[in-house]
């Protein structure tokens, strides 16, 4: 259940209420591809940085280990120790990636291993399938993400194909679900907005589908090579069309200015590797825009990542001894920055909740990009 709370023009403060807990929102899910977020971070340090919802990938928990596993061991949250709620994609992005190893057809997609070699076949009931055996809070219906640029002809079948392919989802989870034998039997499902900068195809299929009536929208194909100004008018022509009292997630975003611009656009949910890749390569987020740990600035100074942070690696490292473990190729860097910049994001998401409950969201952003704009 999504209960609307408070609103700021478009922009959307609410709860979401799910079998594993309620998730105030805008919330940034933290993504877990493997059931585990990259860096050495454990579901423990997860809930220490304030992480609300995680997110794992359908496609490679089904390769490795696989979903039948996953169900023999409760789920994926109990494989993961995870108490919160988890949402996971459909595979799809992952499987349309494979452009010299998979073939399309109204079926599903055809494709082989990128481990091992082995052909796979996915379609709607078998990602269903693999997302129930996974047992998470939210599943994402089959889609196909496009590619960028890509013709008008070929899009529009694409989202007639996809519009097909959801019809299919909603009634092969309603079939789990029912079955009495799913690891979680009130499984929630998103569907998928695609049209890629066709602006008539998003509104057109966005309105399709909302007359699905479905658990919640996302607006996937965007962050794929577009800029910014393309994807914000994508956002300020489609979000509109989405029910105020269902959850509008966009997919693969992002920056922290992307969420600020995106929240302001009425999405409540976000999600991104970047706060765990960026950690990995010695990348940081502050409230002043971003650092390279790197850097030779940094070689003497004695300051923490960012002064007034919480976070494990704020309250008893130093840049400097950061800068040396990642020279010295010492996984604890990797960690130490992972943790830092996640804690950065549940935090900024914090923040946003915060100035929405007020009545503040629009000054709170202008201050914001101000301050990012510090050290961009």
């Amino acid at each position: 259940m999504y209960k609307l709370l408070k609103t700021e023009g478009l922009a959307k403060r609410a709860e979401f209420s799910t079998v594993h807990g309620v998730v105030q929102t805008p919330v940034f899910m933290n993504v877990g591809t493997l059931a585990t977020i990259r860096g050495a971070v454990s579901s423990e340090d997860l809930e220490q940085a304030g992480c609300q919802m995680e997110l794992s990938n359908t496609y490679h928990l089904h390769l490795r280990p696989g979903d039948e596993i996953i169900r023999s061991m409760g789920g994926l949250r109990s494989f993961m120790d995870w108490k919160g709620p988890v949402l996971t994609d459909s595979g799809g992005f992952q499987v349309f990636s494979l452009s010299r190893l998979r073939r399309i057809k109204e079926e599903g997609v055809s494709f082989s291993s990128h481990i091992d070699g082995r052909k796979i076949f996915m379609g709607p009931e078998e990602s269903m399938q693999i997302q129930s055996n996974l047992g998470s809070t939210v599943a994402m219906a089959f889609d196909e993400c496009a590619p960028y640029p890509c013709p008008r002809e070929y899009m529009a079948a694409s989202v007639d194909r996809t519009t097909r392919w959801l019809v299919r989802c909603k009634q092969k989870l309603d079939i789990l679900s029912a079955s009495g034998s799913a690891v979680n039997g009130q499984q929630m499902l998103f569907g998928i907005n695609q049209g890629g900068t066709y602006e008539d195809i998003r509104i057109a299929h966005a309105r399709e589908i909302v007359g699905m009536d479905l658990d919640g929208y996302a607006i996937g194909g965007l962050a794929v090579g577009e800029s910014h100004a393309e994807m914000y008018r994508i956002l300020d022509a489609v979000a509109p069309i989405f029910p105020k009292e269902k959850p509008v997630y966009l997919m693969g975003v992002g920056t922290p200015h992307n969420i600020l611009e995106s929240v302001e656009r009425g999405v409540d949910f976000f999600d991104c590797v970047l706060p765990s890749r960026n950690g990995r390569h010695a990348r940081v987020y502050t409230n002043q825009g971003r650092m390279n740990l790197l850097n030779a600035q940094y070689i003497l100074d004695g300051k923490p990542i960012e002064e007034g942070c919480g976070c494990p690696a704020c309250r008893r490292y130093s840049r400097s001894y950061i800068r040396h473990l990642f020279k010295a190729k010492e996984m604890l860097a990797m960690r130490l920055c992972v943790l830092h910049n996640l804690h950065f994001y549940n935090s900024f998401m914090g923040q946003i909740r915060r100035a929405l409950d007020e009545g503040r969201f629009a000054e709170y952003k202008k201050w914001k990009l101000e301050q990012f704009s510090l050290n961009p």
